[in-house]
């Protein structure tokens, strides 16, 4: 065999073992893409994504979009080929395996944190929509969860109204775990609570609590030093003068709470707050209306554009990442608030492309 030929084949076959070890070798990455968009607006899977009963609705024209992130399962490895060309694509993003899923949590953890998330961005956004519309809001604080094997458990439950500890009335949730440290562990703490169950259903036939259980406890001592716990989160928890169903699956995560908290707003107050526009937009909200920053910006404003959003609204502290690579078409808004996303919304109807806070680099 001639050596050019010999030379070309041994390197051919080098190519192909190359390829086949690129092929069959996992690598330590993970990858995140455009996931789905959803209006807010309108229907997901055959039903409105927003439900309000007992309150006047009005009909809301164009889009309020709440953009995703898809990302590679936890189990899954991608391979040295597929990392390659990932980190060739525009519009995709490999990042170390460990920053999307700890090694010290499992999958089921984390599954459970972004479901927990999402139930949290939905409520946050429901009290700052009612706030942004001077709709009163009821407030109370709640067993938000119970630790295993501690004294509260199976004697106090999660979604338990507490109303005193001790006597003394609870206003919010820091005075629960001060009352208790009042004690040395070993004494007894007394809770006056209004069950879950009894909760719920005043909530749901617009009446007081029947019901108001007092419950005694023996404190323990904590593992890290000497206080005195019983072994209960507590937590805020809100009443609402109507219904707000917020009904979206296969979604986790608190970045979805500001376009549902605009969305709300929208539906209870006449007119578009689009002027037909489609807008998409992304960021946490608080109680206050306050919008935090997200993960995969980058990832939305492509996932939006490519649907045909022509406006992103855009966390403060999220601008800078986004303006990097902004896709052909879109205008990134800065937003710090609700409040702000409002008031570019009216600049959005009117036209004023101009007067828009928009993101940049810098």
């Amino acid at each position: 065999m001639p050596r050019r030929t010999a030379t070309m084949l041994a390197s051919l076959l080098m190519l192909i073992a190359l390829l086949c070890a690129g092929v069959l070798i996992p690598v330590p990455y993970a990858e995140m893409s455009p996931g789905p968009t959803v209006n807010t607006l309108g229907e997901h899977g055959g039903e409105p994504v927003l439900q309000i009963s007992g309150r006047t609705t009005y009909p809301a024209g164009g889009h309020l979009n709440m953009t995703t992130v898809r990302v590679t399962g936890s189990q899954y490895r991608m391979n040295l080929v597929e990392a390659l060309y990932g980190w060739l694509s525009h519009d995709n993003l490999v990042v170390p395996h460990s920053t999307l899923y700890p090694d010290d949590k499992s999958p089921d953890q984390l599954n459970q944190e972004t479901a927990e998330e999402f139930t949290q961005s939905q409520e946050s956004a429901k009290v700052a929509a009612l706030k942004q519309l001077d709709i009163p809001v009821g407030t109370r604080v709640v067993v938000a969860s119970v630790v295993k094997g501690s004294p509260a458990e199976g004697a106090l439950h999660a979604g338990d109204v507490i109303k005193a500890v001790d006597g003394v009335t609870i206003k919010e949730p820091g005075e629960v775990a001060r009352q208790v440290t009042r004690h040395k562990p070993g004494e007894k703490v007394a809770f006056r609570v209004v069950p879950a169950k009894e909760a719920a259903a005043a909530e749901k036939e617009k009446r007081e609590p029947k019901v108001e259980d007092t419950v005694t406890l023996t404190t323990s001592k904590a593992s890290d030093d000497s206080r005195a716990i019983v072994g209960i989160q507590a937590g805020t928890d809100h009443t609402f003068p109507f219904t707000i169903n917020i009904k979206l699956a296969d979604v986790g995560g608190p970045s979805a709470g500001l376009m549902f908290a605009l969305g709300i707003v929208d539906k209870l107050t006449p007119g578009d707050l689009t002027g037909g526009q489609f807008v998409a937009g992304t960021g946490t909200i608080d109680d206050k209306g306050k919008v935090g920053p997200i993960g995969g910006v980058e990832m939305k404003t492509v996932g939006a554009r490519s649907k045909g959003a022509r406006y992103f609204l855009t966390p403060k502290d999220n601008c800078a990442a986004a303006a990097k690579d902004t896709p052909a078409g879109l205008t990134l808004v800065k937003v710090d608030s609700l409040a702000d996303a409002l008031t570019s919304l009216e600049k959005i109807r009117k036209g004023d492309r101009a007067g828009l806070p928009q993101c940049t680099t810098g």
